[in-house]
């Protein structure tokens, strides 16, 4: 778990979980890290709006433990989900995810709104077609074009 360099979110975390043998707290991590990490991740728990974009590309299904998310276009695809923070609805939300692997599946599996990993090739496109050297590339739109889908 990265945690957060404020010292108040660091007080609030490490009593609580500091101890606990399957809870890595780490200083927050450098980008290819990070990434690298997250793709191994199952699940993501978070409050963060990034990883609520970044996780969907790697499939892996995010719980937002937070009542409201300035990211609805991926509650609305389902790659996301918002659980709120009270303790055991978390956790259920959590041990669907461990245990149900067709709600897994559907979260792991849905349409990423934020992209399909092909956006390199569309801004070479792009790029010729305003160099005059090229069609125009026909704009993303989520769910037309395959989804990335997760690493094994």
């Amino acid at each position: 778990m990265p945690l957060h360099l404020n010292p108040a979110v660091r007080a609030a975390v490490v009593p609580r979980v500091g101890d606990l043998p399957n809870v890595d707290l780490r200083d927050p991590l450098d980008y290819v890290t990070f990434v690298d990490e997250l793709r191994r991740a199952t699940v993501v728990l978070t409050d963060s709006g990034g990883l609520q974009e970044e996780a969907p590309g790697l499939g892996v299904p995010v719980l937002v433990a937070r009542d409201t998310t300035e990211r609805p276009e991926a509650v609305e695809a389902g790659t996301a989900r918002l659980i709120g923070t009270d303790e055991a609805e978390v956790l259920a939300h959590l041990t669907r995810l461990f245990d149900d692997a067709v709600a897994y599946e559907a979260m792991a599996t849905a349409v990423n709104p934020y992209g399909d990993g092909r956006a390199c090739g569309r801004c070479a496109d792009a790029l010729e077609h305003l160099l005059g050297l090229g069609e125009r590339a026909a704009d993303f739109i989520p769910g037309d074009s395959p989804s990335v889908t997760r690493a094994a």
